[in-house]
C-alpha cells in the first residue's frame, strides 16, 4: 500500500537537485476542512466539533507524512485516507453530541460510507499489488477509530447504556496491556473472522447511531457485537498466551479485528 511514487508530487528544487513534494496529506489536511465547513454551513457543526475535527485532520495528516518518510499513498492508501476524513467529520458531529443535539442521520451517513469504504481498500491493494505492512496498520487504525468514536456518539445519545464505550475501548485496551505484557505484542494469524467481527461493529453503532431503532433492540444488537469482539480478542489473547514462553510464534503481521492484511513481501520504497 504505502509504496514510492515518482509521478505522484509536485517537483521541487533543493540544493540543486530534485525532489519530489508528497502531496498525500496535504490533500489529506484540505479535505478535512472542506467536509468541516461544509457540515458547518449545512447547520451540522458547531465550533467544539469543527475545532476537533480540525485538531484530529492536523495530527493524522502530521503523523501519515512522517510514517511515509519519503514515500506517497498508493491507489488503496488513497482510499483508506479518504475513509480517514470521513472518521473526523464523524469525530467532529460525535463531539456536538455531548453538548447538545446532533443530526443523527448526518453522522449514520458519514460513518455507512466510511464503512463501505473499508472493502474498497482491500480490494484495490489486492488488485493493484501495493499492499504494505504500514498500509494495514493504517487501515487498522481508522477501523479502531472509527469504532471507538461511534460508539461514544450512541453512548453520548443514549442509544445504549455507557457499556457500549468498551466495544470502542477494546482495541486499544488490548494495545495499553501489550506495553505491560510484551508477549501480547506478538504478531497473530490472519483470521478472515476478525474481517466479520469488525463489520458487526461498525455495522451496528451506525445503526444504532442513526436513531432508526427501538432502544431495546439497538441494546441487544449491540451486547451480540460486543460479545463476538470479546471472543475475537479472547482468541487472540489464548493463542498469544499458549506461545508465550515456547518460542513458537509465527512471523505473521500482526492484525487486530478487521484489518486489511500486508503479502509477505512488502512493497519496496521509493529508490529501493
Amino acid at each position: 500500500m504505502l509504496v514510492g511514487s515518482p509521478s505522484v508530487g509536485s517537483p521541487s528544487v533543493d540544493g540543486g537537485k530534485v525532489r519530489t513534494v508528497r502531496t498525500g496529506p496535504l490533500a489529506g489536511l484540505a479535505g478535512q476542512l472542506v467536509l468541516l465547513e461544509i457540515l458547518a454551513r449545512a447547520g451540522g457543526l458547531h465550533a467544539a466539533g469543527w475545532l476537533a475535527g480540525l485538531a484530529y485532520g492536523l495530527v493524522l495528516n502530521v503523523l501519515l507524512g512522517r510514517a511515509l518518510d519519503g514515500a506517497d499513498l498508493g491507489p488503496a492508501d488513497r482510499v483508506t485516507l479518504t475513509r480517514a476524513t470521513l472518521a473526523g467529520g464523524v469525530l467532529a458531529l460525535a463531539v456536538d453530541s455531548l453538548t447538545g443535539p446532533v443530526r443523527a442521520p448526518v453522522l449514520a451517513g458519514l460513518a455507512a460510507v466510511a464503512l463501505a469504504l473499508d472493502w474498497v481498500d482491500g480490494r484495490v491493494a489486492r488488485r493493484t499489488g501495493t499492499a504494505s505492512p504500514l498500509g494495514a496498520r493504517f487501515d487498522m487504525e481508522i477501523d479502531a477509530f472509527l469504532i471507538l468514536v461511534l460508539s461514544v456518539a450512541v453512548a453520548a445519545a443514549g442509544a445504549a447504556g455507557p457499556w457500549v464505550l468498551a466495544i470502542g475501548l477494546m482495541r486499544y485496551a488490548y494495545g495499553a496491556a501489550g506495553w505491560v505484557l510484551p508477549w501480547l505484542r506478538g504478531p497473530v494469524p490472519p483470521r478472515y473472522w476478525r474481517k466479520v467481527v469488525a463489520a458487526v461493529q461498525g455495522i451496528g453503532l451506525a445503526v444504532a447511531a442513526a436513531g432508526l431503532l427501538p432502544g431495546p433492540v439497538v441494546s441487544a444488537a449491540l451486547a451480540v457485537a460486543l460479545t463476538l469482539l470479546a471472543e475475537s480478542f479472547g482468541r487472540d489473547v489464548g493463542w498469544l498466551w499458549a506461545r508465550r514462553t515456547s518460542g513458537r510464534v509465527l512471523a505473521l503481521p500482526a492484525a487486530g479485528p478487521g484489518t486489511r492484511a500486508a503479502p509477505a513481501r512488502p512493497a519496496p520504497a521509493a529508490g529501493a
